[in-house]
């Protein structure tokens, strides 16, 4: 350390005590030409916050430095460290990006853009501001994944230093790391930052729960301390004697890890196996494995909590025996095995034995369950809104529970809660958009049925299959939930330009007009007036109903005074029930073929089908303007839902008595309700399946027809 030394005898005698000097110490592993960028980094940082403080009172350099300095512990490359100590220049200060690519080229820069947060833009919210900066570090990641170590080493530091900050931010931020970025640590496998992440998140979060659980802890461990020292003894014997140079070392469980056991399975503290374990450190993954007979015939193994993590490692790339053991007394006690290497990469993660972009060195596995990761988070950017993308990320940090085979023996991963679609989707997009039945264990279930740890698992597909929109309701990875939704807004698209066409054309008819008689220059010109790119996007918004049909006929006729003839009827659109993607039938009427209807045009949802008598039509008829004239096809081949209302006399058995008789006529009851129930009587809701207004009447006679049946009415609103 004789360069750094000389490199700080050099530094102004002002910036002393920021952390620098301790920075310098833990960076003994960069040769000296890295060490100087690091030396320009914290002067121009420095220069840049000078006169800033934070809440503390501190100097504000200091919090970069010590951001720098847990990256150090991480042994990450200068360009990290460099970056780390100007993380909040472009934030809180007025220099610009291009003033650091300028000095320290455009990879550091790169990861300092990548850092900061969105202050030049401007938002509706808070909350739209903060989900907003998260896409564009999740993005940023995706090119660089020093950018979320950074932002987790920056996340760190705050979290030390909460105290200085009000009780509610505290609060707050807490809950932002709990839920965002120890899980994000996790997912990453840099476990030494993903514990810190956790206590400190709880410590602040859950004040009074963690003092109490702190001082629980402290207790148990003076009473076990001295059962502990024999146990670990023992092993170490057990180990001399079977020829394993292993080492033996204590682990106690961190606060938050044990809190969310006691919360999860609703049990004490006394109750909870593992609070205290160790942890056997093997020359070779086959010495672990001959550590493990060696401690099962030493202890007895309690069933079901051995977990081989070696033979199939965890998604973020951790290795590990684990197993739990009754001790001495019926003392729980949880034994991780591992190897040297596989310890490093279990604190460490990605950043163990960095290698970034490394093309002719052996890359470590969390590099490429990471990168498989980053992969899935790219395919999501294309997400319609920030929330939107920020919902999908979340689903998909939580660590792999589940490991299933593919018919070939290929192991997959998934969460927890995992269902058949959910694999295929893993397996391939496509795969997943066409599945239309599973096996597994070559028996045939459900698409929705979920998966176990161990079970094959074999989709069947059809090349006229798509996806139901219903799945979305019960899939668990991120990926299955927003390919579903991505498909069907493309098929929503589809079906909005169809009936945005038959819209624009309809209103151009009751004007006296036409799409075929619209000239092209014309149609560009109105276009360009309504500052849209080109018909597609145009019909896609009239579907929609972003935008009505006789405004945009107004602009195309050139003339604002368009109207429709008093004494002529506009042409109605005719509606197949198959536009169910853009037209919807309104819940408070359920109107059904046979019906008089008009259309109202709601945005965002296109065309919503009102019956002529529906109460909630005086409060619409204030937009006329909004009004769409719809018939019904001839012959539609699909079901619609209808509200019937039957007085009954109240006796055992009628409800029974009702339904069968609904059977018989060929309809099925989506749900049923008691309205009122008197002594003698009974008024039950069904929501029924009917064809149209014909067959809802065969319905209605066949349950008037019966004994019990006082009063049945079809329901409006």
């Amino acid at each position: 350390m004789d360069y750094a030394a000389t490199i700080l005898s050099h530094l102004p005698q002002i910036r002393r005590g920021t952390g620098f000097k301790a920075l310098l110490a833990k960076l003994e592993y960069l040769p000296p030409a890295q060490l100087d960028v690091i030396v320009e980094a914290y002067e121009f940082g420095s220069l840049a916050h000078e006169g800033q403080r934070r809440y503390s009172g501190e100097l504000y350099i200091t919090h970069p430095v010590a951001v720098a300095g847990i990256l150090a512990d991480l042994h990450l490359d200068y360009q990290s460290i460099a970056a780390a100590i100007m993380h909040d220049v472009l934030e809180d200060t007025p220099m610009a990006k291009e003033h650091i690519e300028e000095k320290f080229g455009p990879e550091i820069a790169a990861i300092v853009d990548g850092v900061s947060k969105l202050d030049q833009l401007s938002f509706n919210s808070r909350a739209e501001a903060q989900v907003e900066s998260f896409r564009k570090m999740m993005l940023a990641m995706v090119e660089d994944i020093r950018v979320i170590l950074l932002k987790l080493a920056d996340r760190l530091h705050n979290m030390q230093t909460l105290d200085a900050l009000p009780l509610d931010k505290q609060r707050r931020i807490a809950r932002e790391t709990l839920e965002i970025y120890a899980p994000i640590a996790n997912r990453l496998g840099v476990y030494s930052l993903k514990t810190e992440l956790e206590d400190y998140g709880f410590r602040f979060r859950h004040p009074y729960r963690y003092r109490v659980l702190d001082k629980a802890v402290r207790r148990a461990q003076g009473n076990q301390r001295q059962i502990l020292r024999k146990i670990s003894e023992r092993l170490k014997r057990a180990l001399g004697k079977a020829g394993i140079d292993g080492t033996v070392t204590g682990r106690q469980k961190h606060l938050y890890s044990i809190y969310r056991k006691m919360l999860e399975k609703h049990r004490s503290l006394s109750e909870i196996a593992d609070v205290f374990g160790f942890r056997l450190i093997m020359p070779t993954a086959d010495d672990c494995y001959r550590a493990l007979g060696m401690v099962h015939q030493l202890y007895k193994p309690m069933p079901g909590r051995f977990k081989d993590f070696i033979a199939i490692p965890r998604v973020n790339g951790y290795e590990s025996l684990h197993t739990t053991l009754l001790g001495p007394n019926g003392i729980p006690i949880e034994v991780q095995i591992r190897t040297e290497e596989m310890n490093k990469v279990a604190e460490s993660g990605i950043a163990a034995h960095w290698q970034y972009k490394a093309t002719d060195k052996e890359v470590i596995p969390p590099q490429v369950r990471a990168r498989e990761w980053l992969a899935s988070i790219n395919e999501m950017q294309s997400a319609a809104n920030s929330e939107e993308f920020m919902e999908h990320v979340k689903v998909d940090l939580f660590p792999d529970n589940v490991y299933v085979f593919t018919p070939k023996g290929a192991i997959l991963r998934l969460p927890r809660g995992a269902t058949c679609i959910d694999f295929a989707y893993a397996v391939h997009t496509d795969v997943g958009n066409r599945c239309v039945a599973a096996k597994i264990d070559r028996r045939l279930v459900p698409l929705r049925t979920l998966i176990k740890n161990g079970q094959t698992v074999e989709i069947i597909t059809a090349k006229t299959a798509h996806p139901d929109p219903r799945w979305v309701g019960f899939v668990a990875t991120a990926k299955a939930r927003y390919s579903i939704r991505q498909y069907l807004k493309t098929l929503q698209a589809g079906a909005a330009r169809d009936l945005g066409r038959r819209l624009l054309n309809q209103s151009l008819r009751d004007a006296g007009s036409s799409l075929r008689k619209v000239s092209r220059a014309r149609m560009t010109a109105a276009l360009g007036e309504l500052g849209l790119a080109n018909t597609t996007e145009l019909f896609e918004q009239l579907g929609l109903g972003e935008r009505l049909a006789p405004l945009v006929t107004k602009v195309l006729m050139q003339d604002a005074s368009v109207r429709v003839d008093e004494g002529s009827q506009p042409t109605p659109i005719v509606i197949a029930g198959t536009e169910s993607l853009v037209v919807s039938y309104a819940r408070c009427c359920h109107p059904i073929p046979g019906d008089t209807v008009m259309g109202y045009l709601s945005a965002g949802r296109g065309v919503v089908v009102h019956r002529n008598v529906c109460g909630n039509l005086s409060e619409f008829r204030k937009q006329p303007e909004k009004w769409v004239s719809v018939n019904w096809e001839q012959d539609i081949e699909r079901e619609f839902s209808v509200e019937i209302l039957v007085e009954v006399i109240n006796r055992p058995g009628v409800l029974a008595e009702l339904a069968a008789r609904i059977a018989d006529i060929e309809s099925n009851i989506e749900q049923v309700s008691v309205d009122e129930r008197l002594e003698d009587f009974a008024e039950l809701r069904f929501l029924i399946l009917v064809r149209d207004r014909v067959h809802l009447a065969k319905v209605i006679r066949r349950i008037r027809s019966m004994p019990v049946v006082q009063k049945i009415s079809r329901t409006c609103a």
